[in-house]
């Protein structure tokens, strides 16, 4: 057996042209990881089911109400049955399934990608126990294509009965997924192992680096670090793990970090820069990729996340096999709410221009109480344009065809990559059973933080780069009704912001390298001026609320009367405050209920963070007010009127500024003014 260059961990064997390749194991969570039991292993009979509801909302007929949670079997008191990684005790008489999100196969979307002919079934069972396999439809219907019995023997206790069973992949092209249940006959069984297999042609090899972009999360480095090390098969297949440490608080200093290190050896290199941001952190990632030009893929990593490696192994391996180049992205999970999915497949509106779910899926989807087999829409293949950089794998073709990220620091360089790559002919893919968790976006105030401004610059730039419609169709609408959002909600610091990136935008594309590292400083400073964005601990740390006005709490206004309410709540925002409201609050607000429809009709509030770490005081300043929304209306009308003008000077620059010559220099490896590189090349 050949081995690398790491004692004792086997080489991936070279790929054979056509034959039977492994697509994914069959996992299981760490004996002390009960909490995400639910999304390896199901137990009892959940009866796969078709909603009707949901089959109306489809077609534009109705809203989706969802399907009633059956009784939620509790699994906590199951995690000791978990043996190892691989294996699984089965109890005697009950029924396990692995109708789950990391354990069912997604065959759909091998069907739809790839050129793959089969699935194949591979697994082992000690003792007596029934394998029953199951395939469904784009409906979440199911059909059984199996049973098959083990243990059969003289010792049928101790009996290793080996499964194999080959599977068509012909009726999934709109949606589907294959599992199997586990019954357990009179004793306890035990699932040894099992794998799904494709039978097809690899188009590319497996081979990937990993670029990780952080900003003083050392515990979260060295975790990461400490997981993809211990899963061998992984770094059978891994080059480079690039740790890109853009903080103050560098991993390197950790005194754990040279244990931490050794772990990985050479497929480890850590480089420090200045703060450049996400796209600038993960463009060095991929810069460096390119230089070494060892790698098939570049996977883009968030560092604060936990991982699950096999969702790595498998996005590599179906990338292999993808028949055109595709970015292969990753669901999310919430890290706080570890089966609820957050992110399953996002889309770009062309109209509004804003990213979300693609119809018919659903946010904040709890797996434990309602699992694969009664989710329809689960079931139902789910294209997307783009997938977000908590985990994204790029072939090296891509990057070299398009180019690295755009130089905007955060938000939006996920997205626009993804469509740049569309328009190329590369598609973005986001496979199911490759998930991280992370930090669900409902614990963030990046709405009007210092994020704002990279929303409000990001999202204007990605339209011009992108946008068919005329003149970016509502985006420019949009953009200020979210000036007068934040107006009547005394959001004064994220309207500074937002009308500084609008004023940016006109720079042109010539300014984004340049201050890539010298705006979040400026803009972190702005916040001195305005009270809503200087949070203290403690609400106590500000005078006592005097309490409710009188009169019920206010509603949101219905959309028939939405415009004549704007108007006359603008008009009150110009008028005077009412008398003390600047020297005490009047009313202390959740962040659950901080929108603009409730906080405009006060003239003060304490609003707490969405992270709960601290609470603002927002006072009302018809001043400030009068004044954004001049200048407001002033950008706006510029950019409506020079749209073209602007889009043609963004486009015209795309190629040079995501190109690793120009990014080169931003990082600072060859002199600006140098004409002679061994940068990567963009085709």
């Amino acid at each position: 057996m050949t081995t690398t260059a790491l004692d004792g961990i086997p080489a991936a064997p070279p790929a054979e042209p056509v034959g039977w390749h492994l697509a994914a194991h069959v996992v299981f969570p760490d004996v002390h990881e009960p909490d995400i039991l639910p999304l390896y292993v199901e137990y009892g009979a959940r009866a796969p089911r078709i909603d009707d509801a949901y089959d109306r909302w489809e077609r534009g007929w109705g809203e989706y109400k969802g399907i009633e949670a059956t009784e939620h079997r509790d699994t906590e008191n199951r995690i000791g049955d978990v043996t190892s990684r691989r294996s699984i005790r089965v109890r005697a008489g009950e029924r396990l399934s692995l109708a789950t999100y990391f354990n069912a196969f997604p065959v759909s979307y091998w069907r739809r990608w790839t050129d793959v002919q089969q699935v194949r079934l591979v697994a082992q069972v000690r003792g007596s126990a029934t394998v029953m396999v199951y395939r469904s439809n784009a409906k979440g219907a199911p059909v059984r294509v199996a049973t098959l019995a083990t243990g059969a023997g003289e010792s049928p206790a101790e009996t290793v009965t080996p499964i194999e069973l080959d599977l068509d992949l012909r009726p999934f092209v709109d949606g589907g997924w294959y599992w199997f249940d586990v019954v357990g006959g009179p004793a306890d069984a035990e699932l040894v192992e099992a794998d799904w297999f494709v039978r097809g042609v690899p188009q590319r090899p497996a081979r990937l680096s990993i670029g990780v972009t952080t900003v003083n999360k050392v515990d979260y480095v060295e975790r990461l670090v400490s997981r993809i090390a211990g899963e061998p098969e992984l770094r059978n297949h891994l080059d480079t793990v690039f740790i890109v440490d853009q903080g103050t608080e560098q991993v390197t200093s950790s005194p754990t970090w040279a244990q931490t290190a050794k772990t990985l050896g050479s497929q480890l290199t850590v480089i420090t820069q200045a703060n450049l941001g996400g796209s600038g952190g993960f463009s060095r990632g991929m810069w460096e990729t390119l230089r070494a030009g060892t790698s098939t893929f570049h996977m883009v990593l968030d560092d604060d996340v936990d991982l699950e490696p096999e969702g790595i192994l498998r996005a590599v391996r179906f990338g292999s096999f993808t028949s055109t180049a595709a970015i292969v992205g990753a669901h999310m999970f919430d890290l706080h709410n570890p089966t609820t999915l957050h992110s399953f497949g996002e889309v770009v509106d062309p109209i509004r221009w804003v990213f979300g779910p693609v119809r018919g899926v659903h946010e904040e989807w709890d797996l434990a109480a309602r699992g694969l087999r009664q989710t329809p829409w689960l079931h139902r293949r789910t294209d997307v344009t783009y997938n977000g950089w908590w985990m994204c794998l790029i072939p090296t073709e891509v990057l070299e065809a398009v180019g690295l990220s755009l130089p905007v620091f955060i938000k939006w360089d996920d997205a626009e990559h993804c469509l740049r790559a569309g328009a190329a002919g590369y598609p973005t893919i986001t496979l199911p059973g490759a998930a991280v968790w992370h930090i669900s976006w409902n614990d963030k105030d990046d709405a009007w933080e210092w994020q704002a401004y990279f929303h409000q610059r990001n999202l204007l730039i990605s339209a011009l780069l992108h946008s068919r419609e005329p003149r970016g169709g509502q985006v420019v609408a949009q953009s200020f009704q979210w000036l007068l959002k934040h107006g009547y909600s005394m959001r004064y610091y994220a309207n500074a912001i937002r009308l500084r990136a609008l004023q940016d935008l006109f720079l042109g594309p010539q300014a984004l390298h340049p201050t890539l590292a010298s705006t979040l400083p400026e803009l972190r400073a702005l916040a001195a001026d305005y009270p809503d964005a200087q949070p203290r601990p403690r609400q106590a740390d500000f005078p006592a609320p005097t309490g409710l006005l009188g009169g019920p709490l206010p509603s949101i206004p219905p959309r028939s009367r939405l415009v004549p309410w704007s108007l006359r709540t603008g008009i009150r925002h110009l008028s005077r405050t009412r008398a003390g409201a600047a020297e005490a609050p009047e009313i202390a607000v959740p962040s659950r209920y901080a929108v603009w429809w409730f906080l405009s009709q006060f003239d003060s509030a304490l609003v707490s963070k969405m992270d709960g770490s601290g609470t603002a005081f927002f006072r009302r300043d018809p001043a400030v007010f009068r004044s954004q929304l001049a200048e407001g209306m002033r950008l706006h009308a510029r950019l409506f009127r020079e749209w073209d003008e602007l889009a043609a000077q963004y486009r015209q620059a795309l190629p040079d500024l995501v190109s690793p010559q120009a990014w080169a220099r931003t990082f600072g490896i060859e002199p600006p003014d140098s004409h002679e590189t061994d940068s990567p090349q963009v085709r």
